[in-house]
């Protein structure tokens, strides 16, 4: 009985938690639509999350490309199947492959950071003293940050994609004296704008969850010091759950009107 009042409890939690987003995701939009906009707050986060995950993202991207290709091609050789690489990788890499890991990457470099800086104002009794002061918290605090984190990710998903198709390429130049106008001509002949458009529209998802689950575990923090931590924990474990939701009804709903 103690473990089914247990279960009935975190079950209902969560429900209760997910009910509260949606109030919070509401209120975001209602404000984003309502002036005054806080653009240089918003060109600052823009900066923050874009231009200092660059490096993160390049190196993750270039890995990629290099650890799948060297995987791959020892399975297509098998089939004689080698001359695929270029049009595998990247219809792989671009479709699916870059958009999710480099979000997973990022949820855990802007979704924790977001959740840490929120949650250590809210403790601190900062954001009471702005309400106090008369400015609107949630207008500088998250809907800057929720719309900067909207805009970036889709960039440094295509800049990850791209670093990634160089370090493809790189191997199939040492590995099987592919030229890279050979291989990136491949590669563009192989892509089509199907494979495009969905990828990046559900960058612009990811991007929004990511902020969200950051600004809405931050704002939200209770328990001293202490929740600072938890806030920006679980603003990593929630978000990348919620990417993978988002990942399979993205790919989903691509499915039924591509194919």
């Amino acid at each position: 009985m103690k473990m089914l009042s247990s279960y009935q409890s975190g079950l209902g939690s969560f429900f209760l938690e997910i009910g509260e987003m949606g109030k919070f995701t509401g209120r975001y939009f209602r404000e984003l639509f309502s002036m005054p906009f806080e653009f240089r707050e918003f060109l600052k986060q823009c900066y923050q999350m874009g231009n200092k995950s660059l490096l993160l993202v390049s190196v993750t991207g270039f890995i990629l490309g290099l650890v799948f290709t060297l995987q791959s091609r020892p399975t297509l050789m098998e089939f004689g199947a080698v001359s695929w690489m270029p049009s595998m990788i990247s219809i792989s890499i671009v479709r699916e492959i870059g958009p999710v890991i480099i979000a997973l990457i990022c949820a855990g470099r802007i979704g924790s950071s977001i959740g840490a800086e929120l949650g250590s104002m809210r403790v601190t009794e900062q954001i009471d003293a702005m309400e106090v002061s008369g400015t609107n918290p949630f207008k500088f605090l998250v809907v800057t940050r929720i719309l900067a984190a909207t805009c970036m990710l889709p960039l440094l998903v295509i800049v990850g994609d791209f670093v990634a198709l160089i370090g493809s390429a790189i191997i199939e130049n040492i590995k099987g004296d592919v030229s890279f106008t050979l291989y990136f001509n491949q590669v563009f002949a192989a892509l089509e704008f199907t494979d495009l458009l969905p990828a990046t529209v559900k960058t612009f998802f990811f991007g929004f969850a990511i902020g969200l689950v950051g600004c809405f575990k931050g704002y939200n923090s209770k328990k001293g010091t202490a929740g600072v931590g938890k806030a920006s924990n679980s603003a990593v474990v929630f978000t990348s759950m919620l990417l993978f939701v988002l990942d399979f009804i993205a790919v989903f709903i691509t499915d039924i009107f591509y194919n």
